[in-house]
């Protein structure tokens, strides 16, 4: 039932979003306009948020060093294996890249664990900020421009919103000015601020992966051959930190989040960073199913997760 509670409104957002497109009540320009107000503004400022509000353990940097050293392995692999030919080789690579932990693979775990053992999905979540707004704004210029001028495009993805969060959030977190303005009085109208960000950003984008979706006989053999290249990259990860952080994982509480955080779909800003190689409505058909296709997957892992682990 808590997996019920946690995944129902994900696909009725997505579902409504599907609704709209096709009795025509949102006009595609109005999605757009959608999207950009969550890319240019509200996604910067939950990354902020995230990043000065993350507790920073002795595993912390080294679990984020060892993920996205992963991520980035799996998608070199990818652009090697779908990335060279075919209809979605140049959007392919990068749906390989990064998990849903805040909105997916949070809630659910929570709802099998303490509050407590947020902090194990965060550190995950982390490491895929720094991929989904540090590299991957570099690999689209890069396929946009191969011969684009490396000063311009570091000026600019230095310069750009989610840089500028990631760069204060940090700051913010080591110098201990996060700190300092919770424990003020101005603590509690930054929470309640922070709040109205946060709160529409997930419904906005889970409606417009829904808008963009389309599902096609011709979907289903590309989809498949990324779904299982996706599921053997996030397999190896989790291999990994058996091998790499061993004693972490004799705690099934740790297990059972790392089992569950990468059997998620991609991270929902990978859609909005690659939107500019995005060249058609089949090509935003093709994303959409394929978050979709690991939202089942979600729920089946936690399914299994559940009554295997966690008692």
């Amino acid at each position: 039932m808590k997996a019920v509670e946690v995944l129902f409104p994900v696909f009725f957002m997505m579902f409504l979003g599907f609704l709209s497109r096709k009795y025509s009540w949102i006009k595609p320009e109005q999605n757009e306009g959608a999207k950009k107000i969550v890319f240019n503004i509200l996604f910067p400022l939950l990354v902020y948020h995230v990043l000065a509000e993350s507790k920073i353990s002795e595993s912390f940097v080294p679990q984020i060093i060892y993920v996205d050293a992963l991520w980035i392995i799996i998608y070199i692999v990818g652009k090697l294996i779908v990335g060279k030919g075919g209809k979605y080789a140049k959007i392919s690579p990068f749906l390989l890249l990064t998990c849903e932990g805040g909105n997916v693979a949070l809630p659910l775990y929570l709802s099998m664990v303490a509050k407590s053992n947020a902090v194990n999905i965060l550190t995950f979540d982390v490491a895929g900020i720094l991929i989904n707004f540090g590299l991957l704004p570099i690999l689209v210029t890069r396929d946009l421009s191969e011969k684009a001028d490396i000063r311009v495009l570091l000026k600019r993805i230095i310069l750009s919103p989610f840089m500028l969060a990631v760069i204060f959030g940090i700051v913010s977190n080591m110098t201990g000015v996060q700190g300092h303005l919770m424990n003020s009085e101005l603590g509690s109208v930054y929470t309640s601020t922070i709040d109205m960000v946060i709160t529409p950003i997930t419904g906005i984008i889970l409606f417009t992966l829904g808008y963009e979706l389309k599902m096609g006989k011709s979907l289903l053999l590309p989809l498949l051959k990324l779904g299982i290249i996706r599921i053997c990259g996030c397999v190896v990860i989790i291999i990994g930190f058996f091998i790499f952080f061993p004693t972490y994982m004799t705690d099934n509480i740790f297990k059972a989040g790392v089992l569950l955080y990468f059997m998620c779909p991609t991270g929902f800003p990978v859609p909005l960073q690659i939107k500019p190689l995005v060249k058609s409505e089949d090509e935003e058909n093709f994303i959409s199913a394929f978050i979709s296709l690991f939202m089942i997957t979600a729920l089946v892992a936690y399914s299994v997760i559940t009554l295997i682990y966690i008692k």
